[in-house]
């Protein structure tokens, strides 16, 4: 065997997997297939049958490239969950940037929630997955708890930076301003999506206004 690579068998299928890496070293294309496979998988089945041959089928590659990169299906789930976080907190950095007063700001941070809500639900069922598994795992809840002070610092980043620009006035720390406004958006996402045929628009009102009391004169 190549001291470069491993090959990883699979049914019907081998995979070659660089020697020396694991997760966060897979990329591109057939990374993104996993991670929509296992995303699609636990929004339907949850993360109990949520299976590595469910989520390899699923993505068209070896049930062992699941394995030799993420060890076990809870591991791809923080993974998955990360990655994911990633892409959004960089859309949302892209949206608010556009931001010229508080209103753009509080404007543009719901129109994210609701387009996440609308367009991409199963990413909201993933993070609550992944907190569930959390409070069981040792091993999820260190990085479940890393991954949420790494999204909390990049927006605390960002708010610093808007009220830095003179767009923002904070009323609090920045970071406790971003672990407010988690707490109100993660809290919306739950009842949301609990309840899909009842109209939140005042809902989501009130919860504007608390953001404006924290973000604005």
């Amino acid at each position: 065997m190549s001291t470069d690579a491993a090959v990883v068998e699979g049914p019907g299928v081998a995979e070659d997997v660089p020697s020396g890496t694991r997760a966060r070293s897979l990329a591109g294309e057939k990374a993104q297939r996993i991670i929509d496979a296992m995303r699609r998988s636990v929004a339907q089945r949850g993360t109990a049958a949520s299976t590595f041959d469910h989520v390899s089928r699923e993505a068209g590659v070896s049930r062992g490239l699941l394995h030799y990169y993420f060890g076990t299906k809870e591991q791809l789930l923080a993974e998955a969950v990360r990655r994911d976080c990633e892409l959004r907190l960089e859309r949302l950095e892209g949206q608010l940037s556009t931001a010229k007063t508080a209103n753009d700001f509080i404007a543009l941070m719901a129109q994210n929630l609701h387009e996440t809500i609308a367009d991409e639900p199963d990413f909201v069922t993933l993070v609550f997955e992944l907190f569930t598994l959390s409070r069981r795992n040792a091993d999820i809840a260190i990085e479940y708890a890393g991954l949420m002070r790494s999204t909390r610092e990049h927006v605390a980043g960002m708010l610093a930076a808007a009220q830095r620009e003179g767009v923002l006035r904070l009323h609090a720390e920045p970071e406790a301003v971003a672990e407010v406004l988690f707490s109100l958006g993660d809290g919306l996402a739950l009842r949301m999506l609990s309840e899909p045929e009842r109209d939140f628009k005042q809902t989501i009102h009130a919860g504007i206004d608390c953001a404006r009391a924290l973000l604005t004169d």
